[in-house]
């Protein structure tokens, strides 16, 4: 299924760091004259984007800094001058002013003389009193096993995956992934929530659901909540199950949760599900992996069951939307094979498990896409 990408506005492509050019815009008088339509130029070249990009790495050693500092909670609580945060910071107020002055820049606060105040994206997903607060990201999003392979990324790129040991962050029984489950958890709540409202809207569950590489248990708890018939049965690694447990338990769901400790690659997975889960799963695998994985998926499927994949699925040109499309690298950096898979290559690797048709949905309200695809 295409998805159209709309003629980006002149804010958009500046943010995107390419060159704008108008629609084309035909004057009528010089059209009726000699046919020959007028464009704007286009901006001479400049290298803002290329320092922009070299000094990226400034803004993310900031916000780490303002998030350990609980710099956003402190301003929400207000604390709003550079004094009065350092203050409540133990920190120098030289330093805090530096610092809140680049986040000024960056986008996450305001500055009205040397007042400091909170975006409504650094309110909801920062402010450590939020119900949407997401800082705890950073302890799997910044752990050295994901940031040093970008030291050397020409390293991988010549060698075409990552050349971290041991098939880097795809290493059976990695401990990368307990602290993903306890770090990624509240940033999982908003897309684990529109996937289980959505197909909530599609269709109720009321049998068996295999939430396969379950990590903190989001999907499969949302999807409980969303289906109070259903029993979820979640499978990965037992101390990463560990942090699931925690999680149904906090949610009221954890009589309806059932665990599968193991490699979902062999483990016996049980049989007659109605819905099988795959939330950023398979982008991690290489495709001999995920063909080996998908036929014993569709054994485990009652009759007309499907399994949803859920990722970061860019466009057919591989390049659009930014956000989604630049997953890529990251798995380049951290996988021996995996890749952020367009539809055409899960459709393709779906048929050939013996599925009889995928289809391509944009997940409201996420950057994030899902495919169904039908035994």
């Amino acid at each position: 299924m295409a998805v159209a990408t709309p003629v980006p506005s002149r804010e958009n492509a500046a943010s995107c760091g390419v060159a704008w050019t108008s629609p084309l815009r035909v004057s009528k008088t010089r059209l009726e004259k000699d046919s020959i339509p007028m464009t704007e130029p286009q901006r001479p070249p400049t290298p803002e984007l290329i320092f922009e990009t070299l000094n990226a790495y400034q803004r993310t050693a900031a916000l780490k800094a303002a998030i350990e500092l609980d710099l956003f909670t402190i301003i929400g609580e207000g604390e709003t001058t550079a004094a009065a945060i350092a203050a409540r910071c133990s920190a120098a107020e030289r330093g805090i002013r530096i610092l809140c002055d680049l986040l000024v820049v960056i986008g996450l606060l305001t500055k009205q003389d040397s007042q400091y105040a909170l975006t409504p994206d650094s309110s909801t997903f920062l402010d450590r009193r939020s119900p949407k607060y997401v800082g705890s990201s950073i302890g799997f999003m910044l752990l050295p096993k994901m940031v040093e392979p970008f030291d050397n990324l020409i390293d991988a790129v010549r060698h075409g995956g990552t050349v971290i040991p041991k098939e880097g962050i795809a290493k059976p029984d990695d401990p990368v992934w307990v602290e993903f489950a306890r770090s990624m958890a509240p940033l999982q709540s908003l897309p684990s929530e529109a996937l289980a409202r959505y197909w909530r809207s599609v269709q109720e569950e009321k049998g068996k659901i295999l939430d396969v590489a379950a990590g903190h248990g989001k999907f499969g708890i949302a999807f409980a909540r969303h289906n109070p018939e259903a029993q979820i049965y979640a499978v990965d690694w037992p101390t990463v199950l560990d942090e699931a447990k925690e999680n149904a338990r906090a949610a009221g769901v954890e009589g309806r949760m059932h665990f599968l400790p193991g490699d979902a690659m062999d483990i016996d997975l049980g049989e007659g599900y109605s819905l099988i889960l795959l939330a950023n799963f398979l982008q991690i695998l290489d495709p001999i992996r995920i063909h080996s994985l998908l036929p014993r998926l569709r054994s485990a499927l009652a009759p007309g069951g499907c399994v949803v994949t859920l990722g970061f699925i860019p466009d057919e040109n591989r390049v659009t939307p930014p956000g989604v499309a630049a997953f890529a690298i990251i798995m380049l950096a951290t996988t021996p094979g995996g890749d952020a898979y367009t539809f055409s290559d899960y459709d393709r690797m779906f048929r050939a498990a013996g599925f009889s048709s995928s289809e391509f949905v944009a997940l409201p309200k996420s950057p994030q896409r899902i495919i169904v695809s039908q035994k």
